[in-house]
């Protein structure tokens, strides 16, 4: 039987934004993901924490493997982040995506942003993302 999740990791292998910022995949699965980067020099603010739109795009990038995890493309329709603590340098960010409804062509994911350890970390940020099918296989569509 063929992997239903060759598509996903078609759009993953493509995504230049979250490969430049160090972005690993750890774990994909039917609406879940995990993803996972190491808070490097270039990515502290001017307090010495991680930037905090590097932490939203950390879990953005779970978001979308996610959402896309089902088959049609799919895009953010929005999300809000709650910080609950910095992510600092040097610490590993784990970004855990998990489905929570999804009606047609609509969803509702969290994500789960911990530090050091995937699972038993101490929180640094809470995601809700929306997303909204648009059709057609998950993958590179050029343009």
């Amino acid at each position: 039987m063929p992997d239903p999740l060759v598509p996903v990791r078609a759009m993953w292998a493509a995504d230049a934004a979250s490969a430049a910022l160090g972005i690993r995949l750890e774990e994909l699965g039917e609406g879940r993901a995990r993803v996972s980067m190491v808070v490097r020099d270039d990515m502290v603010n001017g307090h010495d924490l991680c930037h905090g739109g590097l932490i939203a795009t950390l879990a953005d990038s779970a978001f979308a493997l996610a959402c896309n995890s089902r088959g049609p493309v799919t895009v953010a329709a929005g999300f809000s982040v709650d910080f609950l603590q910095p992510g600092r340098r040097g610490q590993t960010l784990h970004a855990d995506a998990r489905e929570v409804s999804l009606r047609g062509r609509s969803g509702v994911y969290d994500v789960t942003v911990r530090a050091d350890d995937p699972v038993g970390g101490e929180v640094v940020a809470e995601f809700r993302g929306r997303s909204r099918a648009l059709g057609g296989p998950t993958g590179r569509t050029g343009g």
